[in-house]
């Protein structure tokens, strides 16, 4: 603890998960904190990579998503807090470290989200033309005060993938507009992880939907540009014993989809900066942190997490859940801390 007797606290990730987290946190301190021994005087920093707080809520979703508005407003209202302090445009890893920050916090609270595209995999997926959904969706809502160029001049866009954030690319590059887009997915539409209402939105704004197609290989127009997508169709097996039919390739259904753009939508990382830049903190494979599932502690010291840096994407609620339970648990280590 500092000499002044206020307690310093670093949130790396201004998402649904910091900024909820914080908040908790400083009501917990200012109803416990004179009988845990910690005062009730703290101080909150954020730090945020993008320009704009609020994470996946603001750049991840379609801005007409019906609970964007109320879910923003709330945490609009948490800011207003003058003990919490947002520094946005700042990327941890690269403008600061988690040694640097434990030389002047208490404690570290980690809340980055999942927000790396993972990789298409597929020949030509380095190709011009060839994006991410997460990055796409962030650009076409995420910066409404500040330039906004992207190299999208697309007439035939495929979006690979049946997700909720597949709708929302999709839906973003026939609005910016793009004569034809489809959606590919390799099983059937009742298998379809995407929300019902989302599909049903999508394809009233005119989206075309490819069922049962998967696609093999991006094509090059003779230029290093996205000149067409091999497909092939797919078949649904009988179900196994959890009911579950498991997709298999048509032999012989191999066909070319005339596209200028690809959008691959297969799910969200964590940063990989977390795991490179930081030695010492734990992660599992898929480059989540790990943690004590009851404290939300991670393998170092005054240092806990909390939302997709831990269970990779999820849900918005469940981001603000476990920011709660990293919130209440920095208490008690921090008590520890005082009393030692």
């Amino acid at each position: 603890m500092t000499e002044t007797h206020e307690l310093r606290i670093a949130v790396i990730g201004a998402g649904p998960a910091g900024v909820y987290s914080s908040d908790i946190f400083l009501r917990q301190l200012k109803k416990l904190g004179e009988e845990l021994g910690l005062g009730t005087a703290a101080r909150i920093d954020l730090f945020e990579k993008l320009p704009v707080p609020f994470g996946l809520v603001r750049y991840g979703v379609a801005p007409d998503h019906p609970s964007i508005k109320f879910i923003a407003s709330a945490l609009e209202k948490t800011l207003d807090n003058p003990d919490i302090h947002l520094y946005c445009d700042v990327e941890f890893g690269k403008d600061v470290t988690l040694d640097e920050l434990l030389e002047r916090y208490d404690a570290v609270l980690f809340a980055t989200g999942a927000v790396e595209d993972k990789p298409l995999g597929l020949p030509g997926a380095d190709l011009d033309g060839v994006y991410g959904a997460a990055k796409f969706v962030e650009w076409y809502d995420g910066y409404p005060t500040g330039a906004r160029e992207w190299p999208l001049e697309a007439e035939e866009v495929a979006v690979i993938g049946g997700g909720n954030v597949a709708m929302d690319a999709a839906r973003c590059a026939k609005r910016m507009g793009a004569e034809h887009v489809y959606v590919l997915y390799r099983r059937d539409e009742e298998e379809m992880p995407a929300r019902k209402e989302e599909v049903h939105h999508a394809k009233e704004e005119g989206i075309e939907f490819m069922l049962l197609t998967n696609p093999v290989k991006v094509l090059d127009d003779g230029t290093g540009r996205v000149g067409g997508l091999e497909c092939v169709k797919m078949r649904l097996t009988a179900p196994d014993e959890s009911g579950r039919r498991a997709p298999k390739v048509v032999e012989g259904s191999n066909f070319t989809l005339e596209v200028d753009t690809v959008v691959m939508s297969l799910g969200t990382s964590p940063n990989p900066l977390i795991r490179s830049t930081t030695p010492g903190l734990e992660t599992n494979r898929k480059g989540c942190l790990q943690v004590d599932e009851e404290t939300m502690a991670t393998s170092r010291p005054g240092v806990y997490a909390g939302g997709d840096a831990v269970t990779g994407a999820a849900t918005v609620i469940l981001a603000m859940g476990a920011g709660k339970k990293a919130a209440e648990s920095m208490h008690q280590y921090l008590q520890e801390k005082h009393n030692k």
